[in-house]
């Protein structure tokens, strides 16, 4: 009792040395107790967590889907199967809550960081009263680290300077391998360890990928470990991006599957709720739920489009399986090193439903939807690229209809909060030492705020009253200890709401009240207002997928609901609703804070991994980009400025001398206009300038060279994005990593052969000569911000 006590307030207080003091160490009474490392309590296991991303319940084998998971197939008949786990609906609102413990808006992450506003439970910023589980395991002495997805960190402190408190080493990892954000480019990532970004071990070419690398990377972690600290317990968190659009996997594993998806959704949905009645997943008196008309039929698709849409399929389902591949690795590891007896090990297939951010015809760069832009990829340009869908050169995405025929036997999809297609993954639990029904199966409400008390109820530890001087609130979820040995036991997590993008839902002991508000893959619908949103129930003791609505039958019930949803989004920061979508991603709009001030910005030469939320936005808007650069003789070549990479993007750069300035549109048109000249040898000033045609958003505009304020030439950009380059690239100074925004040079070749003193980027029309003088430069900036 009194060392549960001393762990109640954390870092646990030394305790000084008593006795006798002696003069001489040598003197035979010199006596000190001996010193022991912090360790947590006997029997404490280790900890893995294994966090998928984008699956659907209806995805995997092990939960009748028709993508093979033999790994998660393997964990489960060793372990036991959730088949009403519960998360967010999103990304990071689910792992903030997961590795918290408490309700996503309750840590402030009531959407993704890149959305957030100024509203407490929209803020991106988990307050210091809500410390992660991880934060309190190291400090009772286990070893803990993270590989993978971290998309906690606000967006503006997603740059190199910081601040990293909610960066993974600062919320407890004392070990990071990984990405900030919300996805990644599979074959050629933006990687950092710990803080510091760092390059990929090697290239696609050369067989890279980024599941392998962080499985590989974890593997090693833990063998360390447990070679220098065998007594010491390891929570390894295992959260590799997949299977998250762009949908990336080597080529061998796609044509697994070639042919296997030529039926269409309308008929996986069928086959698939057919095996998980089989397996005992799904009640065999569950009712498969219709196809919504906002979903088109597989019979009503384009005949044309219909083998892109079949390759887009296979193309996710050989991702799917190779992931668990890789996963498999992870586990082969623990039990290698002897530990998996003694290993919680939770597997959650999903961080929200399945994707249908694609469009009903899917994608080939998902970052054409994301601007408004899903037009420009005809049937034509997507037959063209169909055998390039998984590889390098694509940044794909599958149609909404698969990620509805992934998320049965329940409606809809991720986003959507209100329904169990955006919130209910399919769950493994593994602990041989603490499990006594291999294979078994659970049917208890649980939800992802459930894993951090969980961990620490088998670990033997109290939820912590203080932290770092800090008093904390109450974990908000419930243990799921209980149901490791109680097949039959109540649930004890019977109230929880949900809500996302005005998307709302509440499950009470067995019923479920819910409205759909919002539409994932239609961005640009009006939503409509609230008040008139309407409510669905559901009866889930005899409606296990929410198939038929009660609220007609039982208006007392729904009222009920209607009014504990309230008082729950009230209790957790809920309110106000915020529907936005646009208007969220700009700092202004939404209030949040932002590292960007005024209209210009100074660079210097060795910048890079810059975020885009840390440069000062070009979209829409003249602006121009001038640099002082010392040109040696015979010429220079290589990238001033860029931002993006191949799927969208733009660069100021030199090719064989000339000043080029390309303007990359989501990888399907490339703009280029070039100096009449080479930039002559010495200390030169270029500049690019950029005058916005106007009159809405993504229009052209016309680009003018200079050097040292003499035009040298000029040409035209048709068309921008208007809303966001990339996800996962950055902007670099003097060199570009990840994949580049021209074609005429590659990563290797990119680095400035000249020097550069420094680049300035200015927004809106010039406002001075085409020529900075560089004794009035800082002035001019500084005014400007």
């Amino acid at each position: 009792m009194t060392e549960i006590h001393q762990r109640a307030s954390l870092p646990i207080a030394d305790v000084p040395a008593s006795g006798l003091t002696t003069y001489d160490a040598k003197d035979p009474d010199t006596a000190f107790p001996p010193i022991e490392p912090l360790r947590p309590p006997a029997g404490a296991p280790n900890v893995l967590i294994v966090l998928l991303d984008d699956v659907g319940f209806g995805a995997s084998s092990t939960f009748g889907g028709p993508c093979a998971m033999p790994n998660a197939d393997r964990l489960a008949a060793g372990g036991l199967r959730y088949n009403r786990f519960h998360t967010t609906a999103l990304c990071a609102p689910t792992r903030q809550a997961l590795l918290t413990g408490r309700n996503h808006h309750s840590v402030g992450m009531g959407s993704i960081t890149e959305t957030a506003t100024s509203s407490p439970g929209n803020s991106s910023v988990r307050p210091n009263t809500k410390a992660p589980v991880a934060e309190t395991l190291r400090l009772n002495g286990y070893s803990t680290a993270q590989f993978g997805k971290c998309h906690e960190v606000p967006v503006w402190q997603s740059s190199p300077m910081g601040p990293f408190d909610a960066w993974p080493t600062g919320s407890g990892f004392e070990h990071f391998y990984g990405f900030i954000g919300g996805e990644n480019n599979q074959w050629d990532p933006a990687l950092y360890e710990g803080t510091t970004p760092i390059e990929p071990p090697a290239t696609a070419e050369e067989g890279y990928h980024l599941t392998e690398d962080l499985a590989d990377r974890a593997i090693s972690w833990m063998r360390q470990q447990k070679a220098l600290m065998p007594d010491k317990p390891f929570f390894v968190y295992f959260a590799p991006g997949a299977t998250h659009a762009p949908h990336h996997c080597p080529k061998e594993w796609i044509d697994k599957y070639e042919g296997a998806f030529s039926a269409g959704w309308d008929a996986l949905r069928e086959e698939t709720f057919a095996r998980q009645q089989d397996l005992g997943i799904v009640p065999a008196d569950a009712q498969l739920t219709p196809r919504n008309e906002a979903i088109t039929a597989w019979d009503d698709m384009p005949d044309d489009l219909k083998p892109v849409l079949e390759r887009q399929m296979e193309t996710y389902a050989g991702f799917l399986e190779h992931t668990d591949f890789h996963v498999g690795r992870v586990l082969d590891a623990v039990e290698d090193l002897g530990v998996l007896d003694d290993t919680l090990i939770y597997y959650i297939i999903g961080d929200n439903g399945a994707s249908a951010e694609g469009t009903m015809n899917g994608a080939f760069n998902e970052m054409a939807n994301f601007n408004g832009m899903a037009a420009l990829e005809t049937t034509e340009f997507m037959v063209s690229k169909l055998d390039e869908f998984g590889s390098p050169a694509a940044y794909n995405h599958y149609s909404v209809g698969w990620a509805w025929a992934m998320c049965t036997p329940f409606q809809w999809t991720k986003q959507i909060a209100s329904h169990w297609g955006g919130t209910r993954n399919g769950t493994i639990v593994h602990w041989p030492n603490g499990i006594d029904e291999p294979g078994g199966l659970r049917e208890q409400f649980t939800h992802c705020i459930d894993v951090a008390p969980t961990l620490l109820e088998a670990a033997g530890l109290p939820q912590p009253r203080s932290v770092n001087g800090v008093q904390q609130a109450p974990m908000e979820g419930t243990s799921m200890l209980y149901t490791f040995k109680g097949a039959a036991e109540p649930e004890r997590h019977d109230l929880q709401y949900f809500e996302m993008f005005g998307n709302r839902g509440v499950y009470h002991r067995g019923w479920s009240a819910v409205t759909k508000h919002r539409t994932p893959w239609l961005l640009v619908d009006e939503a409509p207002a609230f008040d008139d949103d309407v409510w669905e129930l559901y009866d889930g003791s005899t409606d296990f997928t929410q198939a038929t609505d009660l609220a007609a039958e039982h208006p007392e019930v729904l009222a009920k609901l209607q009014r504990l949803w309230l008082i729950e989004a009230t209790k957790y920061n809920v309110l106000p609703l915020d529907d936005r979508t646009a208007e969220r991603l700009n700092p202004d709009l939404a209030g949040r804070p932002t590292l960007l001030r005024g209209t210009s910005q100074i660079f210097y030469a060795g910048m890079g991994r810059l975020s885009e939320n840390s440069v000062l936005s070009i979209k829409n808007k003249s602006f121009s980009v001038t640099a002082e650069v010392t040109i040696p003789d015979g010429g220079a070549n290589g990238v001033l400025i860029a931002q993006g990479g191949r799927f969208g993007g733009w660069a100021v750069h030199l090719v064989e001398g000339v000043l080029t300035f390309t303007y990359n549109v989501l990888g399907i048109q490339e703009f280029v206009v070039s100096g009449a000249e080479p930039v002559p040898a010495g200390t030169r000033q270029v500049r690019a300038e950029f005058a916005y045609d106007g009159g809405g958003l993504a229009k052209g505009g016309t680009v003018t060279l200079f050097h040292d304020g003499a035009d040298v030439g000029s040409g035209r950009v048709e068309i921008t994005q208007p809303m966001v380059f990339s996800a996962d690239e950055t902007t670099d100074i003097g060199s570009e990593s990840g994949t580049t925004v021209s074609s005429s040079y590659t990563p290797a070749s990119s680095r400035f052969t000249g020097t550069i003193a420094w680049v300035q980027l200015d927004l809106g029309e010039d406002d001075h000569d085409h020529f900075i003088d560089p004794d009035e430069r800082f002035r001019i900036a500084m005014a400007r911000q």
